[in-house]
């Protein structure tokens, strides 16, 4: 072979193509395979029943389909031509594609052949590497093949249709037909296949040898050799780490044992003319039960290697082999790999401390980085590949590990770290290879005697682009680029590895050494990322997802894992990887379980820390319990009972340990509850802070913010709660306290009120939730007021011509007599309003708490937002005045108008309805409000109270709700909101002066009461004034009123005789 052709065979192209060509291949028959096995993503033409005739026919006569004398059989086919047709062109030139790569790759290898290529892992690193992957790639196309079942009715029906709609078949279907049946038994066609090419496999193969050695020690092993210790020679830790291969020491175990066990399958012979060989081979036998094929598609070495050889004369030996290496794999590779991850997480926790305290050891020791990196996600996918296919083992705890989160934990900040530091490594490398690699390699081409032209120009271009590298591109972030630099190597071991090349690679240890060292130096520069992939990706797990739900669980259950339980939800930002461009219709799915996953995770973690919370919360309430008067009684009685002298109490009656007796302990080993409800808090939360956030495909996931939703849920869930017993009357509002109140009922279980409203606890739920948690909060207020005015609206309607009659006409006593008892569910208007206040009242507990925490935390920001509030004025441009007073909300500062109420109202408006109908139905909701007053003067509960300073119906919670409500409406279709309330107030004056005229005492039983809704009215809006008041309900009636109020209740209070 003359040397031009050497260069002519682009070997170094070819392989890179292929393999890439391949891995996409091997994608697509998976996804068809999947899509196939499932009912709900096969073509649907598959599940029809008239449809079975016809798939039959086909996989009986393939490839020798005739529709012409098949019509009877292929009727239904015929009618649905067009769409199978459609549905199977993607599925059909998928086969065709595999066939296309087996003849190119067939191509490839002859011509490798002929060429007498030297394969050396240790030399041609880049060359070996491709051949190997290729080899594998293809036989596992092959084996994939042959497990899409429906392979044959798939092609066969394209076939059919294509003739129907054409008039003739596809040009490729004779080939690819043949292909089909000639891999019927897709090993035993593989093996006569390789078996030319056994020379060269076997050779590449062998250089394996002493590599796969090193990669498969046990753990013991690893300890003695002190495996990834930066310290235990200090004196050499700044050396730089290397060998003579670098990309070796951090190549893939697994892909070894996939090279080693598919490579020795198919060229077989070699196993017993080779000792070397059949060592090798035994060795990889006893590591692993499967290997995988693609994804969760693996290959059962010992049973596939003995059903293959079974068929073989004289392989009886072989069999006994596989029999015998099975027995040792299922009996110790278990523990095996169980040692090493122990290892590994002690070693790594270990190296990432060093270095993130050190980080500037990462330009020396960054190949340590990558092969721990390596060395883990070896064992997390070996782990992966046989907890989910291992069904029977005498020891199955060797085959699950409740503490690889702390695995997938640190493998996570390895990478964290380097992604961090990343200026470090190219700091380090670039002086590294402009004034060592640089100066090494020059020195060695001058050293060679033979040096042809092509190879000549390579080398010299690798010195000039690595001699102009300086420090300063590193500083101006200027980005790199080697991937030339890399690709020129790999063709240059493609020359030098061919049996007739001048120049040879084997011949040349120096060249090899240096090339291979700058290769990992260059992609310190630019390709980091790129390598953090190659080592450590994960998404294996996307197609293990009841594994993976399942690790997770025990995670949650191993109290000393809880910290590294946000591992799981990060390893799903690995899951883009496992997508390919060659099958597109893929990323959809990957995406949704990676999200989903995702979401599943991290809201796992924040309801568990809630429930921590609320358990944590129960068990102080207990502990306070405790200390209430009733408890010291049984104290109080032993003490006097001694000092009498008096018998003690019954043997068997328990002694009560006094408040305080948990926090005495002997040691720390005694543990209570709360310890251990304090402790998973901390753990879990610490994980969910450990990252502030973090890509999954295009989403941007917030770990803390799940922790924050589900505080909102279920504090929104107590919200309800409180509101419904204030709803119910079992909770009044103090406004004097600033706190809901309970009101004790007997026989009824005692509820404090006031231990969950009070300001302290307000400040303590806006320092929990936080500003968005506020808003939530808010948000949901919002939400049951809107449901309330829904329902006011209806009301209104209903009542709308007589509510008209009596706005027109509420100075004319006779015909208001006659108009009010036409109005129908006045007492549903008060409670509603009455909620309405309730919550309106409770939101402004929450907001006053926010404004105490907020100008704790941020004083600067507080005094501009109250400057700039007390700048609004009336004539102000109201779309401007919301947006201040919607920032002054934000912050805890009450206003005039709330904005987030009039968002909530303004989105209650319809289509439907006219914006002066919505403006007549607010005018008349205050009409009605303003008649219906006096009817709260019969109820026995409206009575005003000076201890809470306020009714026992909440009524006091009206004025509020009116005031507010009011301003928000008329906001919204901007009206003057004083107008309004004037007509309120004057409305409602006019309903509670009647009540003096009225005969009936049940009637006026609570009239002064009722009477000082008037001055809470004025007292809540800064719309009106006693001035105004003063003009319709003259304030003596309100000064009376407070004075029989006042000696009323100083009557209650005077002992019975």
């Amino acid at each position: 072979m003359s040397l031009p052709s050497v260069y002519q065979h682009k070997f170094a192209e070819k392989l890179t193509i292929l393999n890439e060509r391949g891995k996409g291949v091997l994608v697509r028959m998976y996804n068809i395979k999947k899509t196939c096995m499932d009912s709900r993503t096969k073509p649907s033409f598959f599940t029809e029943k008239t449809m079975e005739s016809s798939i039959k026919y086909i996989n009986k006569k393939f490839p020798n389909l005739d529709t012409r004398s098949g019509t009877q059989h292929l009727g239904p086919v015929h009618k649905e031509k067009a769409d199978i047709f459609r549905a199977l062109t993607s599925y059909y030139q998928t086969f065709v594609d595999v066939m296309e790569f087996r003849d190119h790759v067939y191509e490839l290898l002859n011509t490798m052949d002929a060429s007498l290529c030297h394969f050396d892992i240790h030399l041609n690193y880049d060359f070996t590497k491709n051949y190997l992957d290729l080899i594998v790639t293809y036989a596992s196309a092959i084996l994939l093949l042959s497990r899409i079942d429906d392979r044959k009715a798939l092609i066969g029906l394209y076939q059919c249709t294509h003739e129907m709609i054409h008039g003739s078949g596809d040009a490729s279907f004779p080939r690819l037909g043949q292909m089909i049946l000639e891999y019927e038994n897709p090993l035993r066609k593989l093996m006569e296949e390789f078996g030319p090419h056994t020379k060269a496999v076997s050779n590449a193969l062998l250089s394996l040898h002493f590599l796969f050695a090193r990669r498969n020690h046990s753990a013991d092993q690893w300890r003695s050799d002190q495996l990834f210790s930066l310290i235990n020679n200090p004196a050499n830790m700044l050396a730089p780490a290397s060998s003579d291969t670098m990309a070796c020491e951090y190549l893939s175990l697994e892909v070894l044992e996939r090279w080693i066990v598919i490579g020795f399958l198919l060229c077989h012979s070699c196993l017993g003319s080779t000792q070397s060989c059949l060592d090798l081979w035994r060795a990889a036998l006893r590591g692993s039960l499967y290997i995988a094929l693609i994804r969760d598609e693996v290959l059962s070495i010992h049973k596939v290697a003995e059903e293959a050889f079974s068929s073989i004369k004289g392989y009886g030996k072989r069999i006994a082999d596989i029999k015998e290496c099975k027995e040792h794999a299922v009996a110790n590779s278990g523990q095996l790999h169980r040692g090493r991850r122990h290892f590994l997480r002690n070693a790594v926790r270990e190296m990432e401390t060093i270095l993130a305290n050190e980080p500037g050891l990462l330009g020396p020791k960054a190949v340590y980085v990558f092969m721990a990196l390596s060395f883990c996600r070896d064992e997390v996918t070996w782990l992966c590949r046989h907890s989910e296919h291992v069904s029977k083992s005498k020891n199955p705890e060797e085959f699950t590990d409740s503490y690889l989160a702390e695995l997938l934990f640190l493998m996570e900040k390895l990478r964290r770290l380097v992604r961090r530091h990343q200026n470090i490594l190219q700091r380090y490398h670039v002086q590294y290879l402009s004034h060592f690699d640089a100066q090494v390699l020059s020195n060695i081409i001058q050293d060679l005697t033979v040096c042809p032209e092509e190879e000549s120009v390579i080398m010299s271009s690798f010195v000039n682009s690595l001699s102009s590298l300086t420090i300063k591109q590193v500083e101006e972030k200027k980005k790199f680029e080697f991937s030339g630099l890399r690709l020129d190597w790999f063709r240059l071991q493609a020359y030098t590895s061919v049996s007739k090349a001048p120049l040879q690679l084997r011949e040349n240890h120096d060249i090899a050494k240096v090339m291979n060292l700058i290769v990992f130096h260059t992609k310190m520069l630019d390709s980091v990322e790129d390598l953090m992939v190659e080592t450590s990706d994960v998404s294996i797990f996307c197609f293990y997802v009841r594994l993976l739900e399942k690790l997770f669980a025990s995670t949650m259950e191993e109290p000393s894992m809880l910290r590294y339980s946000i591992a799981f939800p990060l390893l799903c930002a690995d899951f883009s990887h496992a997508s390919h461009p060659l099958c597109p219709e893929e990323y959809p799915h990957l995406q949704s379980c990676a999200l989903g996953l995702c979401n599943n995770f991290l809201e796992e973690m924040a309801k568990q820390a809630c429930t921590c919370i609320l358990d944590a919360s129960a068990e102080q309430r207990n502990l306070s319990e405790q200390l209430l008067p009733k408890h010291c009684a049984a104290t109080i009685s032993k003490a006097r009972n001694k000092r009498t002298q008096k018998a003690s109490a019954k043997k068997g009656e328990p002694e009560r340990d006094k408040p305080g007796a948990e926090s005495h302990r002997k040691d720390r080993s005694l543990v209570t509850n709360l310890d251990k409800l304090h402790l998973t808090l901390t753990e879990i939360c610490w994980s969910l802070n450990n990252v502030t956030s973090f890509a999954v495909f295009e989403h941007t996931v917030t770990p803390a913010e799940y922790l924050n939703s589900q505080l909102e849920t279920r504090l929104s869930r107590y919200l309800e709660s409180l509101l419904r017993q204030a709803s119910m009357g079992s909770i009044v509002l103090s406004p004097s306290m600033q706190t809901f109140v309970s009101i004790p009922k007997e026989g009824e279980q005692t509820f404090s009120a006031e231990e969950f409203s009070d300001v302290s606890e307000m400040r303590a739920l806006a320092e929990l939730l936080g500003p968005y948690g506020m808003k939530f909060l808010s948000d949901n207020l919002m939400w049951h007021i809107t449901s309330q005015m829904v329902e006011l609206k209806k009301l209104v309607t209903e009542n709308m011509d007589v509510l008209v009659q009596i706005r027109s006409n509420f100075y004319q006593p006779e015909q208001m007599a006659a108009l009010l008892p036409r109005l129908t569910a006045t007492e549903n208007v008060l409670k509603r309003m009455t909620i309405i206040g309730e919550i309106l009242w409770f939101r402004s507990l929450a907001q006053e708490g926010l404004r105490e925490v907020f100008t704790n935390h941020c004083p600067f920001l507080m005094g501009p937002i109250e400057s700039l509030k007390e700048f609004v004025d009336p004539d102000m441009d109201i779309k401007v005045t919301l947006s201040i007073f919607e920032l002054a909300t934000a912050a805890g500062v009450p206003c005039d108008i709330d904005p987030a109420l009039v968002s909530a109202l303004s989105s209650l408006k319809k289509d439907s309805s006219s914006t002066e109908e919505d403006y007549k139905a607010a005018c008349l909701l205050l009409v009605f409000v303003a008649v219906s007053l006096p009817l709260l003067a019969t109820d026995p509960s409206s009575v005003y109270t000076t201890e809470i300073d306020g009714f026992f119906n909440n009524i006091h919670c009206l004025a509020k709700a009116i005031i507010q409500v009011s301003a928000a409406l008329f906001t919204i279709y901007n009206k003057n909101i004083e107008t309004h309330l004037k007509e309120f107030l004057m409305l409602a004056s006019v309903s509670l002066l009647q009540l003096g005229q009225e005969a009936d005492r049940l009637k006026t039983k609570n009239r002064e009461s009722i009477s000082l809704l008037m001055q809470l009215l004025v007292e809540e809006s800064s719309f009106l004034t006693t001035d105004m008041l003063e003009t319709c309900f003259p304030y003596v009636l309100l000064r009376n009123a407070y004075r029989e109020i006042s000696r009323s209740s100083a009557l209650s209070r005077l002992p019975t005789h």
